[in-house]
């Protein structure tokens, strides 16, 4: 028999009691005041999500997915146009790519990071290539300066995909600031997470950040006069105001991971066969997750599942396997690091709330799977 859970993977309600009276007031300011959609809340939360990442301007919207799609349509980017993004991200990055209507074409990932191989760009682009969309996976960044200069070369646009990097830094600067537009999600588990369905895209250019302004409401410039065709997708004011109440415990919480994440660094001379990834110095990382890689993954997840640890893996299947993206044409074989990655990746369990007891119990399980493994 299964023990019942000791250590979550996540734990949400520890958050919500540490804040909940902030929270409570929040919402009842919004419930008082009577106004639940574009308001003072979202407009509010806006001007203080861009300063904090350091960008001139931000606009809410209804998802993260949601954000990649409008981000891409701000750039004219559409039917008949490509889009490279890498192989191992979650499934709402080519599901916003393809919302938009441009067609997505793949890059492997780099073996060490597991972040997108720059030096796969080149050879990915075709005619129609106009974008570029690197995923911020993990809480880590993609090498920004060399991807940049290929999208120089290119005369292609960069839109970040930030869904899991809120705060992490290549050579000291927050990701979300180098290129035309970076797209965040704000679902409940991110590092800056809503009490439901969020997204913002940020951007220095002010022309972009009205296009987008009007692209999330109906495309409308003012009411009901439609300067373009655009949808409705708008971060709503109760949201708006749970992220602002959260956004500046942020960095802390963002300290508490990469506490976490030096301990658990312990296993990989502890524990063989278990490897965490390898990022570069470049990289300062907020550890949205704590993926280690193990040739024997599946057994190493049914111990620690013995153990009460619950654990996830990120991700099991990359996209050019996945049924409802076949027609991108990619062939097994074809991404062969992401490949390889499925079968090895496991995500131990990584938030804030997390007790210097339940990191030991995590380590020791891990631990005590190596040991039994040299014994076998």
């Amino acid at each position: 028999m299964t023990p019942a859970v000791r250590v979550r993977f996540g734990d949400l309600a520890r958050e919500f009691a540490e804040l909940q009276p902030a929270c409570s007031a929040a919402i009842e300011r919004v419930l008082g005041r009577g106004w639940f959609v574009l308001g003072d809340e979202v407009r509010g939360f806006e001007q203080e999500f861009a300063a904090w990442v350091g960008a001139r301007e931000c606009v809410g919207c209804g998802s993260g997915t949601d954000a990649l799609t409008l981000a891409l349509r701000a750039l004219e980017i559409g039917p008949g146009d490509e889009v490279i993004t890498v192989a191992n991200t979650c499934g709402p990055t080519v599901v916003g790519i393809e919302n938009a209507g441009a067609r997505v074409r793949l890059v492997d990932a780099e073996p060490g990071s597991l972040m997108l191989d720059v030096a796969g760009l080149e050879a990915a682009c075709t005619p129609r290539t106009r974008a570029i969309v690197p995923v911020h996976l993990y809480g880590a960044a993609v090498s920004m300066d060399p991807l940049l200069d290929v999208a120089r070369r290119r005369g292609l646009r960069v839109v970040e995909d930030c869904a899991q990097s809120h705060g992490s830094t290549w050579r000291g600067r927050k990701t979300g600031t180098f290129g035309d537009i970076a797209a965040f999600s704000f679902y409940p588990s991110k590092n800056l997470g809503a009490a439901g369905d969020g997204g913002a895209c940020v951007t220095d250019a002010p022309g972009l950040a009205e296009r987008l302004r009007q692209l999330r409401n109906y495309g409308q410039s003012s009411r009901y006069t439609h300067a373009t065709r655009g949808i409705n997708s708008r971060l709503d004011e109760l949201q708006a105001a749970l992220l602002r109440v959260k956004l500046p415990h942020v960095e802390r919480m963002n300290r508490r991971r990469v506490a976490i994440a030096a301990r658990y660094a312990v296993l990989a001379a502890t524990s063989a066969g278990v490897r965490p990834l390898e990022l570069a110095a470049d990289v300062g990382p907020v550890h949205h997750l704590y993926p280690v890689r193990h040739r024997r993954r599946d057994e190493l997840q049914t111990f620690l599942r013995s153990r009460g640890i619950e654990t996830f893996i990120h991700y099991p299947i990359p996209i050019h396997r996945q049924p409802a993206f076949a027609d991108l044409g990619y062939r097994p074989g074809s991404m062969p690091v992401a490949e390889q990655a499925a079968g090895e990746l496991l995500s131990l369990p990584m938030h804030p709330w997390l007790t210097e007891g339940e990191v030991d119990a995590v380590i020791e399980a891990v631990q005590a799977f190596a040991r039994a493994e040299r014994a076998a």
